[in-house]
This record gives structure tokens, C-alpha cells and sequence, in this order.
């Protein structure tokens, strides 16, 4: 009954792919796909559109408990693998399977590296000293780095004005966050917080390189990604923390599996599904919810506090997304609106 359940979801999600292609032509999870315009739309799709954006603003506070009894290499192998288990499951009850060619497995790599292995080992060991609400705050500034390579580097899509006011705000924002935070003094907190930054830019080098891997199913990346970073980090894991010296707590264990079955594998799966649904201006919007409901959720599970600098960032770096994100012709009518 559970394997059928489970097999109806991924299929409303995602289509199996085509013989005549070898595979959908779809971007990794990385970017986002290019989806018909969506009929009309009802609470309910919008109830899908806020849980994915809960399932991708509870990783940080997720972190930091799993952080408190699990180092962070064991941490990440672990969730990596419980998120391509649970994935391996989809694809196998969808008829699928990973590809077995050198050429796809070199893509898997590379884009596990920068967009998870290296980008989550540096966060989760910035999160030993950083809270999870300046985490989510700094995490969410991607789409921002992601448009400074774009306009300096590759130029492969157009810049325009309302992208570089964006880009701006969105810097402003990890100013006051880590600037304000810097006049108390340069701690392990600041070092870690730029860290921070420096994952989100090999995050932000993923969305471009993601574009090459557009001949693959996206769920076959994500499995195929998550079970190279997992098996290669596991070693590592052994060498370095000693897992069977360690003493999780029950918290910890159940942050794991919840990051690596919800966050991970549910999120993109519900990510799919809003595309689908809602079309990809629409679905981009959980970017503006992910930043306040990290922020909360942080608040909530780990009784955080936000100072007035965090404040300001955040409302700045939302500022900088949604101007990264919103089309201009909507930005126009909406100022058209406002005149009369």
C-alpha cells in the first residue's frame, strides 16, 4: 500500500522519462525549469508552494541540532545518504534507474561538490559558531552571487537595472549582518559568517554549471549527486570523527533523518510539484518565504534571538531576492499601479 502511495506522488511530481530521448530535457534542482504557464490555482497548491518552503528553511536550524552531538563531515555523509536512499526508492518504483556512464557520473561529481559536499561542509562547520538565523539570512543570498558571475564572468543571460539594484540591496544586507558584528571585534563568529558567503558564491557556480546537465531526469541528478557526495565523504567520516566512538542524541539522530528525507528528497520532489502546478515565477516566491520562516523556525526550535542588525540584513537581502527574481514587465505594472 506504502510503495504504491509513494509511487502515485513521484509520478504527479515528475514524468517518467521518454524513449525516444533517453530523458527528459530538464535543469538540475539547482535551477529552475521552464513550466507552461499553470491553469487556475487553488489554496491547496498554495499549501504546497508554503511547504516547500518550510521543508528548505528548516535545514539551518536542523544543522544546529544535529551539530550539537554529530561533527559536521559524519553529519553531512549521513544526510546525503539517507536523502539518496530515499530517492533511489522513488526512482526504482518509478521504473528508473541512475546511469552508469563515466560521462554522467564525472556531472554527478562536480555538481556535488559545489553545489552540496563543499558548500554544507563550510556551512555546517560556520554553524558551530554562527547562529541558524544569520545562517538562513547569509544562505539565502545565492540568486545574488549567481547574477555577479552571470554580469562579469560567463555573460551568458542579460543584466538588467532592476538585477543590479538587486544585487546591491542584497549586498547591503550581508553588510549590516557582518560589518555590525565585526565592530564587537574579529572573532571565529565573523570568519565563519564570510565563510558563509564564500559557500553561497560555489552554491551560486553550481546553478551555472547545473546547466549542463540538463539532458537528465532532475531526480536522477539528485540521487545520483547525493550518493557520490554520501559514499565519498564516508570514508572520511570513518577516518576523521570515529562515528562508532560518538554518542548522538536522539535529537540529533532525528534531525538528520528529517534533513535527509524531508529537506532534501521531499523538498525537491515538492519542488517539482509547485512547478508544475504553479508555474516558475510562482514557485521562486518560496525564496522570499524560506528567509522569515528559517529565521522563525530558528527562533522557535533553538530560542534564538534577532538583534537589529540581523533585522535590517534580512529585510535587505529579501529586498535584493525578490528584486533578483521579479520580472521587469511585473516591476513596471506594479509601478504603473502605484502612480495612478
Amino acid at each position: 500500500m506504502i510503495r504504491k502511495s509513494v509511487k502515485r506522488f513521484s509520478e504527479r511530481i515528475m514524468p517518467k522519462q521518454t524513449a525516444s530521448t533517453g530523458g527528459v530535457t530538464a535543469p538540475v534542482p539547482t535551477s529552475t525549469p521552464s513550466i507552461a504557464a499553470p491553469g487556475a490555482r487553488g489554496w491547496r497548491d498554495y499549501a504546497l508552494l508554503l511547504a516547500l518552503a518550510c521543508c528548505w528553511s528548516s535545514t539551518y536550524p536542523l544543522t544546529k541540532i544535529g551539530l550539537g552531538s554529530i561533527p559536521p563531515i559524519t553529519f553531512i555523509s549521513a544526510r546525503s545518504l539517507v536523502a539518496a536512499g530515499f530517492l533511489l526508492i522513488v526512482l526504482r518504483l518509478r521504473g528508473m534507474r541512475i546511469p552508469t556512464d563515466l560521462k554522467a557520473w564525472k556531472l554527478f561529481a562536480v555538481q556535488q561538490t559545489i553545489n552540496s559536499t563543499v558548500p554544507f561542509l563550510v556551512i555546517t562547520w560556520a554553524q558551530l559558531y554562527v547562529p541558524a538565523s544569520n545562517t538562513v539570512v547569509l544562505a539565502s543570498t545565492t540568486p545574488i552571487f549567481a547574477f555577479l558571475i552571470t554580469w562579469t564572468i560567463t555573460r551568458h543571460e542579460p543584466a538588467s537595472l532592476l538585477k543590479l539594484i538587486g544585487a546591491v540591496l542584497g549586498l547591503a544586507g550581508t553588510v549590516a549582518i557582518i560589518g555590525l558584528d565585526a565592530l564587537g571585534g574579529f572573532g571565529k563568529e565573523i570568519f565563519a559568517e564570510i565563510a558563509i558567503l564564500l559557500a553561497t558564491v560555489s552554491f551560486a557556480c553550481a546553478t551555472i554549471f547545473g546547466l549542463r546537465l540538463s539532458d537528465y531526469d532532475p531526480m536522477v541528478v539528485a540521487a545520483g549527486s547525493l550518493l557520490f557526495g554520501g559514499t565519498v565523504l564516508l570514508p572520511l567520516a570513518l577516518i576523521v570523527d570515529q562515528p562508532w566512538t560518538l554518542h548522538p542524541t536522539p535529537q540529533a539522530l532525528a534531525a538528520t533523518i528529517i534533513m535527509g528525507i524531508f529537506s532534501s528528497a521531499f523538498g525537491l520532489m515538492l519542488f517539482y510539484m509547485c512547478l508544475t502546478r504553479l508555474g516558475t515565477l510562482t514557485t521562486n516566491a518560496q525564496g522570499y518565504l524560506r528567509i522569515p520562516i528559517g529565521v522563525a523556525l530558528s527562533v522557535v526550535l533553538l530560542g534564538e534571538t534577532v538583534p537589529s542588525n540581523l533585522a535590517l540584513g534580512l529585510v535587505l537581502v529579501m529586498a535584493g531576492v525578490a528584486a533578483m527574481t521579479v520580472p521587469g514587465e511585473t516591476f513596471k505594472r506594479g509601478l504603473r499601479r502605484l502612480r495612478k
